[in-house]
C-alpha cells in the first residue's frame, strides 16, 4: 500500500511569510503522495475588523454569519490559497488548489442549531476519495481550504484539523496514511510555557489522565481528540508539533491507540 501524508498547517505559520515560506519548502521536498489542508482564521479576523464587520467566537469557535462567510471565501479559497499554491509550483511541488466544493471534494451539512447557532459552519459528512486518488495518482498535490459546501449551493466555514483528519480517515481505505498536525509549539506540552516540556508519546490512557490533571485542556483538546478518531479509523500515525517535524528536524508528540 502507498504511502500518504496528510499535513494540516495552523494560522500563526499563515501569519508569518518567512515561516510559512520555510514550512512550504519542507513540505515540498516530502517524498511521495501528500495533501496540504490550511486555514488562516487570524487572515480573516484581522480583515473582518479593517471592514468594521463584527467577529463572534464562543469557546474559540467563530460564529460564521454572511458577511465572516464572505470574508472567509475571500481569503481561505482566494488570497491564502493561491498564494500557497503558487509558492508550492515555484518549488517544484505541482500543487492544486481546492474548496470543499470543488470537484465535489467535501460535503458537510450546516451545524444544527442547539444551544448556539454557529451560522454558516459545515460539519463534514462526505469525502470525495475518488477524486482524490485519481490527482494523487496524476502526482497532484491537494491543497484544501477550511470550505465545504452543502451540495445545495451553500458554502460553509469548516475546522481545518476537522478536514484534515476525515480525509486521513477516508483515504486510509487506500493508503497507508501519516496525518501531521503542524502549529507553533514543539508538541504537546506538559507546561504550555515551558517548550522544554515535551509530552513525546500520549496513548488514550494518558491522555485521560492528562486531562483529569487540567495538563491538557481547551483549544488543544478537540485536536487531540479528531486524533484519536482518525486512529481508531484506519489511520496509520498521527503527528503534532512544529513545522520543522515534517523535515525529520523537530521533536514532535506521538499519538497512539496503545502503547506498542
Amino acid at each position: 500500500m502507498n504511502k500518504l501524508a496528510v499535513v494540516k498547517i495552523g494560522g500563526n505559520i499563515i501569519e508569518d511569510a518567512l515561516a510559512l515560506q520555510s514550512f512550504l519548502t519542507d513540505f515540498s521536498q516530502m517524498q511521495g503522495a501528500k495533501i496540504l489542508v490550511h486555514g488562516g482564521g487570524k487572515k480573516a479576523t484581522a480583515m473582518a475588523k479593517q471592514m468594521d464587520i463584527p467577529v463572534q467566537m464562543v469557546e474559540g469557535r467563530r460564529i460564521t454569519d454572511t458577511q465572516n462567510l464572505d470574508i472567509i471565501t475571500m481569503l481561505y479559497g482566494g488570497k491564502i490559497n493561491k498564494n500557497i499554491v503558487a509558492q508550492l509550483q515555484n518549488l517544484g511541488c505541482n500543487a492544486l488548489g481546492l474548496s470543499g466544493a470543488d470537484g465535489n471534494a467535501i460535503q458537510a451539512i450546516k451545524r444544527p442549531v442547539k444551544t448556539i447557532d454557529y451560522g454558516f459552519v459545515g460539519d463534514v459528512v462526505g469525502v470525495n476519495a475518488d477524486l482524490f486518488q485519481m490527482l494523487l495518482k496524476g502526482e497532484y498535490t491537494p491543497v484544501c481550504c477550511a470550505i465545504t459546501h452543502d451540495q445545495k449551493g451553500q458554502l460553509l466555514n469548516t475546522n481545518a484539523d476537522t478536514i484534515a483528519a476525515t480525509l486521513a480517515q477516508n483515504l486510509s481505505q487506500y493508503f497507508k496514511v501519516s496525518l501531521w498536525y503542524c502549529f507553533e509549539k514543539q508538541g504537546v506540552l506538559e507546561n504550555i510555557e515551558d517548550e522544554n516540556s515535551l509530552i513525546e508519546t500520549i496513548n488514550p490512557k494518558k491522555y485521560n489522565k492528562l486531562k483529569k490533571e487540567q495538563v491538557v485542556h481547551s483549544g488543544i483538546i478537540p485536536k487531540i481528540d479528531n486524533c484519536f478518531e482518525a486512529l481508531a479509523n484506519g489511520v496509520n500515525e498521527v503527528k503534532i508539533g512544529a513545522p520543522k517535524m515534517i523535515a525529520g528536524i523537530s521533536q514532535h508528540t506521538t499519538l497512539k491507540l496503545e502503547d506498542e
